[in-house]
């Protein structure tokens, strides 16, 4: 069982799509609730990227690393955000929170269907908005992966409500690094997510930033890399939430609880992301 024909290709992540993600206008405030759903399909995994992928944020073994599948919903997040159906501006979304859960592992060379639901809350009280996209990728009709990533996409007023305290630091040291000036265009051009926040100061500056930040998805995944690698074992569950951004040129550290299953990254003094995690406990780690 293939994915459906009618279902439309994958958009790839390029300059057009940058260019239209920069340009979208939203939609009036009577559009901005309800649920929408977009399906894909997704010819193969290309091998080259996937390689260039573990390479680059530290991944040992042979198995699909969970968060490279970040971008492929990525494209259909992106895609779906772009459509009608999502009413909101682009510019100025924030993710603050992404779950990834492993399935089967892919067939290679093998389609995949990807099918997105789009659940847009209601109003918090300071008026702030946040949307959930949430991908399901299958083959065959099985679960490969599942994706869910929540934008606050309507800012609230300030004085409003509050966000929750920052959590405590994870028990144990695990790992460390140290994020260099081209950080930011290295993962966007594997990742194909050229946001100008994460390239060069001036880009930065033009989006209201005082300093370029490295992207969220690149600190779950070098979290990702390193925790298999004190565990032994690939994950299979990694969650995260987005609690303040890393500039370039930072020194990150990883700390966790490998029995609890929960970690924090902190930066510069602060936890930049806290989140939980589970192993795969029907394998260990295999060299590539």
């Amino acid at each position: 069982m293939h994915p459906d024909p009618s279902f439309p290709p994958l958009p790839p992540m390029s300059g057009a799509t940058l260019l239209r993600a920069l340009f979208k206008r939203p939609a009036p405030p009577a559009a901005a609730t309800g649920c929408a759903t977009t399906r894909y399909r997704l010819g193969r995994i290309d091998s080259a990227q996937l390689a260039r992928y573990r390479a680059a944020l530290g991944f040992t073994g042979s198995h699909l690393p969970l968060t490279y599948c970040y971008l492929l919903a990525q494209r259909a997040h992106l895609a779906t955000m772009l459509g009608a159906s999502f009413p909101f501006r682009l510019v100025g979304a924030i993710h603050v929170e992404n779950a990834l859960r492993a399935g089967i592992p892919p067939g290679a060379d093998r389609p995949l269907a990807l099918l997105t639901e789009v659940r847009v809350g209601p109003p918090a009280g300071n008026g702030a908005v946040h949307a959930l996209l949430d991908t399901r990728a299958t083959q065959d009709g099985a679960l490969v992966f599942a994706c869910a990533s929540t934008y606050l996409v309507v800012r609230g007023r300030r004085g409003g409500a509050r966000h929750p305290p920052s959590a405590a630091p994870a028990p144990a040291a695990v790992a460390g690094w140290r994020l260099g000036s081209a950080s930011g265009r290295d993962y966007a051009a594997l990742s194909g997510d050229w946001n100008p926040i994460h390239l060069w100061p001036w880009s930065a500056r033009l989006m209201g930033l005082k300093a370029p930040i490295i992207h969220g998805m690149h600190t779950m995944g070098r979290a990702c890399a390193e925790l298999e690698r004190a565990g032994g074992r690939p994950l299979t569950r990694l969650g995260g939430r987005f609690r303040a951004p890393i500039h370039l040129g930072s020194d990150v550290a990883l700390a966790a609880d490998l029995e609890a299953g929960r970690y924090t990254v902190e930066a510069g003094g602060r936890i930049a992301v806290a989140g939980e995690f589970s192993f795969d406990s029907s394998q260990t780690m295999q060299c590539a």
